[in-house]
């Protein structure tokens, strides 16, 4: 197997990077130049990456999983406050509900905790969050399918018939595990409020708190299945452990030239050698998360949506550990100027803490990870 970036995925991660090097941000107050967004925006926007995983018109990707992942990388490592990520999720969406591409900005919707897509409560019961909203003015989410909600009811009706029955219980649970398709979503849309910063400085996030009846996307030709959603968390997984691994290399070439120019009993305190372990096991902990990170991405097309989403799952735990671990190393390297306002090491850690809960924490994942394994509490490992 050649792990190798062939020479367009180079020149794609290369175009990315200077896109970021023109138009991001290279200090806090920059985050507030209305002009420079603009510009970053219009960058991205005529790049088509947002588009990576439309729909080529027979229903796959216009690119794996590894281009948008390149993309994410280097939007994290430049701290770029333009919206990528939840764009890129709602277009895979809207692949796989065989929709229409959105006609303006689009994002998805998760649960309140950053872990879940199909929005389950009552209208009106639960909120929702649509993360990374910059040009966005509505967010998709999945909603259960009428009829998938009436098979649920007859189900739960011919389990309750089991009860007295524990080889029909056996038997109707063997059927559920051998249709994973057996119940269907829907695909659904909101109009979005008012952004608000939030943790994350560079992509803010819109809480929903109120939603009406769902309004079904137009022109979906299929229901979304549990399999599609395994394969989408797959590739959100793979994505937000992208865009940890960028943030922790900006974080720690931010530290590095800090290290270089920061001087103590005349000396620079890169020169002392408990400064240089500290960045060398910051160094260690990125490369091993971009290198996880790119066979998740690799993963969620070329493997089985269960093992897709374990590879990411593994990814994301690492990831988002090793994320915080690096921006706390790095904003000790500043010492007292880390925890001011005007140090940019504070940003890189909001975007690492907020990265780290999309699709799941750390412990989520581990826990896909050992359910994937058949790892669990009655054999003693947890």
């Amino acid at each position: 197997m050649d792990v190798r970036l062939s020479p367009e995925q180079e020149a794609l991660r290369a175009s990315a990077a200077q896109v970021v090097a023109r138009f991001g941000p290279k200090a806090v107050g920059q985050l507030d130049d209305p002009e420079r967004g603009a510009r970053l925006d219009a960058a991205v926007d005529e790049s088509g990456w947002r588009e990576l995983r439309g729909d080529t018109g027979a229903g796959v990707p216009l690119a794996s999983g590894v281009e948008p992942a390149l993309v994410a990388e280097e939007l994290g490592r430049g701290l770029a406050d333009v919206s990528f990520l939840g764009p890129t999720l709602a277009a895979e969406l809207r692949r796989i509900a065989g929709a229409p591409p959105a006609r303006s900005g689009e994002t998805v919707g998760l649960d309140t905790d950053l872990g879940l897509l199909v929005h389950e409560g009552e209208p009106g019961s639960s909120p929702m969050v649509a993360i990374d909203t910059l040009g966005c003015d509505s967010a998709v989410y999945l909603v259960a399918d009428a009829d998938a909600d009436a098979d649920a009811d007859a189900d739960a009706n011919a389990n309750a018939d089991a009860d007295a029955d524990p080889d029909a219980d056996a038997n109707a649970n063997a059927d559920a595990d051998a249709d994973p398709d057996a119940d269907g979503y829907r695909l659904a849309r909101v109009e979005l409020g008012p952004t608000r910063s939030g943790l994350d400085l560079t992509r803010p996030s819109v809480i929903l708190r109120s939603l009406s009846p769902p309004a079904l996307v137009e022109g979906s030709q299929r229901l979304v299945t549990a399999d599609d959603i395994t394969r989408w968390t797959a590739l959100g997984l793979a994505l937000a452990s992208a865009d940890l691994s960028g943030v922790m290399g900006g974080a720690v070439a931010l530290a590095c030239e800090y290290a270089k120019e920061r001087k103590q009993y005349g000396a620079a305190i890169g020169s002392f050698q408990a400064v240089q372990h500290m960045l060398a096991d910051a160094f260690a902990l990125t490369e091993g998360a971009r290198s996880i990170t790119l066979h998740a991405a690799w993963a969620v097309d070329a493997l089985p949506a269960s093992d897709a989403l374990a590879a990411a799952a593994a990814a994301k735990a690492y990831s988002a550990r090793a994320a915080r671990t690096v921006c706390e190393t790095v904003i000790q390297v500043h010492g007292g100027i880390g925890n001011t306002w005007e140090c940019l090491a504070h940003v890189f850690l909001r975007r690492a803490l907020f990265s780290g809960d999309i699709c799941g924490d750390a412990s989520v994942n581990l826990g896909r990870l050992l359910r994937h394994h058949g790892i669990g509490a009655g054999n003693g490992f947890r």
